[in-house]
């Protein structure tokens, strides 16, 4: 169901005035259809099985299922609500990042920000949710420890570092839009470490996803390419200005002469042949 993350980020950036969306226009439709592709093609892996398909490692091999013991409709609804507000957090907060970003275009200190205020969250939580163990906060030498520092290092501070340099250019929906391929890592990186069998559903959602990454990257080049035309035809009538100024040309401009005729009316006539005397008479 996390999957559904870039169609919830879509529709919340078209909300915000974010992301441009015409209907009668094909790179518009392009992306929407590869916005449906993505999360279809992520259901497609998580509920289609099908046949089994050998590979030359995972070949008589499989690895134990979990099911879901003592599972009652009642968990499954709670656990479905939470995973969706989860989901629009995440894209809320996707979006709130591309603004920030508007205003604020320093990447590195933005994900310092966040990497901090997000420490400062969890171990709230923690503080809450684990009171009374103070196992809990004890650092052992394991795997634990191991996939925390590869969390905080890998997944926190350099995604959030690359998303912000992507986002600033190609928007929130872009970056969400390549949520679904990890399922794809993840399934063919399984099939050879863990020996996991690949089964035909798998195979189908991983294709309907990379076709509905590719619709969404065309459309969003299309997209990038016209407002770098629309900047290039600004930046040229600029300078052909500055050019024509340069060169002498009459360029057009607003004025205002006033002419104030009190000055000469007051003046005698004798003052009025002095003033024009002294106006003729060259200087030495």
């Amino acid at each position: 169901m996390s999957n559904i993350l870039p169609a919830i980020t879509f529709v919340m950036a078209w909300v915000l005035r974010m992301e441009k969306l015409k209907i009668n226009s094909i790179r518009s439709q392009a992306k929407i259809m590869g916005t449906v592709a993505t999360v279809g093609g992520a259901m497609l892996m998580t509920l289609v099985k099908g046949p089994v398909i050998e590979l030359f490692r995972a070949k008589g091999s499989s690895t134990p299922e979990l099911h879901g013991a003592g599972l009652t409709l009642k968990h499954s609804i709670k656990g479905s609500l939470m995973i969706t507000v989860g989901c629009f957090s995440w894209a809320a907060f996707m979006n709130l990042q591309a603004i920030t970003l508007r205003t604020y275009p320093a990447e590195l200190s933005l994900t310092a920000w966040i990497c901090i205020l997000g420490t400062a969250q969890g171990a709230v939580v923690a503080l809450i949710m684990e009171r009374g163990k103070a196992s809990v906060w004890s650092i052992n030498w394991d795997a634990k420890f191991l996939a925390a520092v590869y969390s905080g290092i890998v997944c926190s501070g350099f995604a959030y570092y690359i998303q912000g340099v992507i986002m600033k250019d190609r928007g929130p929906v872009f970056v969400t839009a390549f949520s679904p391929l990890s399922m794809v890592i993840v399934a063919v990186m399984s099939s050879f470490i863990l020996a996991e069998q690949m089964t035909l559903g798998r195979v189908m959602g991983a294709m309907v996803i990379v076709a509905g990454l590719y619709l969404v990257i065309w459309g969003k080049s299309k997209d990038y390419k016209s407002e770098s035309l629309i900047t290039d035809e600004q930046t040229t009538q600029a300078k052909q200005l500055t050019d024509s100024g340069n060169n002498g040309d009459l360029i057009p401009c607003h004025g205002v002469i006033t002419i104030n005729a009190s000055n000469e009316g007051t003046m005698t006539v004798e003052e009025q042949k002095r003033d024009k005397g002294n106006q003729i008479k060259p200087s030495n």
